[in-house]
């Protein structure tokens, strides 16, 4: 059973690397300004790349602050749903998830 204290840290541990990675991704963004159209066309494909990342970054940070929420509530490892408590298979692949495995579904 992994504790509170480590779950917590692990999340924290990701916040903070999403959070570098995004400030990357809008740097790299901001950093396209070439003036041929060919160019052009390849730096805004892989902008809709970098955006996509971004966007499920910005998710992942949001669910990430709630369950820190959580935890500073006492309320973590408890579905949001029912009030069963989240098993730690779930909660080790997604240590965020405010729901047990049947409200999930």
């Amino acid at each position: 059973m992994t504790s509170i204290h480590t779950r917590k840290l692990q999340l924290e541990t990701r916040l903070a690397d999403l959070e570098s990675r995004l400030v990357g991704i809008e740097a790299e963004l901001d950093s396209h300004q070439t003036q041929d159209w060919e160019e052009l066309a390849t730096e805004r494909e892989g902008d809709e790349v970098l955006e996509g990342m971004g966007v499920s970054g910005q998710l992942e940070i949001r669910q990430i602050k709630a369950a820190l929420q959580r935890i500073s509530a006492g309320e973590y490892g408890f579905c949001a749903k029912c009030g069963a408590e989240i098993g730690d298979e779930r909660l080790d692949v997604l240590p965020y998830t405010p729901f047990c495995r049947n409200c999930a579904a």
